[in-house]
């Protein structure tokens, strides 16, 4: 049986990748994609989900939802992505996608989550903020959601400053919010996403594998992530993809983790590790298997469009 997923998300080139990956993993059943403020602003990370998904020939509904963080001013990454968010890559836009639904998207994952015969699975890979207005607003959607698997977080050393990485900081009040809920969560920060590194040789066999494959290899042409070098990069999102369809790759321990939301290290992800806290962190992976389920994924995803 699919694991029912949403995905929250600011896309951003290597939330696309994940994306993609989502939606053409047979382990999983993407039901919503909801868009925030982050790597770009909200118009942008939208625009991006909905052409992404109408690329891929997909029929996964896109919600528009928070274009600013809960009390502090959004802060974009578009030295790493670009202005668009997705490098120079442009797709073919559509008007008046009917993929974009006329709601917030807080009321749609409220809908999409009550509405589902399973527990849902929440992966959010952008600034928390939708999610805690998610959990404010409607507290009953709790009694659904399986687990929140998000990339977020550190804890040792940041990406945006020396102690918080960058979805902390954009809305740290919102990721205080979730990370205080008793809800389950899997962190898949700093820690286990700088490990997941990629090659240029790697980009260059994907480039031959279709449409995708060659998307892909345009946007990290771009991708100019702090963690990256000249031979590989950090493809942060994915992780929360590949840990979902593959967790047997992942070492994980248990902790409770506190968010600082003020002063020099907002955003700062502190963690107490015990077996009470309801957060797994990951901590560990399996890179060279990773780097080969990366470059299996968008031969799959060509085999599968054919062109």
């Amino acid at each position: 049986m699919k694991t029912p997923i949403i995905i929250d998300t600011d896309p951003g080139i290597d939330d696309v990748i994940a994306i993609t990956a989502a939606l053409f993993a047979e382990e999983l059943d993407v039901k919503l994609i909801t868009t925030v403020g982050g790597n770009v602003g909200i118009e942008n990370t939208t625009n991006n989900a909905v052409n992404l998904v109408d690329f891929l020939g997909k029929d996964t509904p896109v919600a528009k939802g928070a274009d600013q963080p809960l009390l502090n001013k959004l802060v974009s990454a578009t030295k790493v992505h670009g202005e668009s968010g997705v490098g120079g890559y442009h797709f073919e836009t559509k008007e008046d996608s009917v993929l974009l639904s006329s709601k917030h998207a807080v009321e749609e994952l409220r809908d999409a989550i009550l509405h589902s015969n399973e527990p849902v699975t929440l992966v959010p890979i952008g600034p928390l903020t939708n999610i805690a207005l998610l959990l404010k607003m409607y507290p009953e959607v709790k009694r659904n959601i399986k687990e929140i698997v998000l990339m977020g977080g550190a804890v040792k050393g940041g990406n945006r400053t020396p102690v918080a990485e960058f979805n902390m900081f954009v809305d740290p009040h919102a990721a205080k919010i979730v990370f205080d809920e008793r809800i389950n969560i899997v962190m898949c920060g700093l820690d286990v996403t700088l490990q997941t590194r990629i090659s240029t040789d790697d980009v260059k066999e994907i480039e031959g594998y279709g449409k995708v494959g060659e998307m892909v290899s345009q946007m990290l042409s771009y991708y100019d992530s702090p963690s990256s070098t000249e031979t590989e990069m950090s493809i942060h999102d994915l992780c929360t993809i590949i840990y979902l369809t593959r967790p047997e790759l992942f070492g994980l321990k248990r902790a409770t983790v506190n968010v600082v939301t003020e002063g020099e290290a907002s955003g700062c992800t502190i963690t107490h590790y015990n077996e009470e806290g309801h957060v797994q962190v990951v901590l560990d992976v399996d890179v060279e298997e990773f780097r080969r389920e990366f470059i299996a994924t968008f031969k799959k995803v060509h085999e599968i469009l054919g062109n």
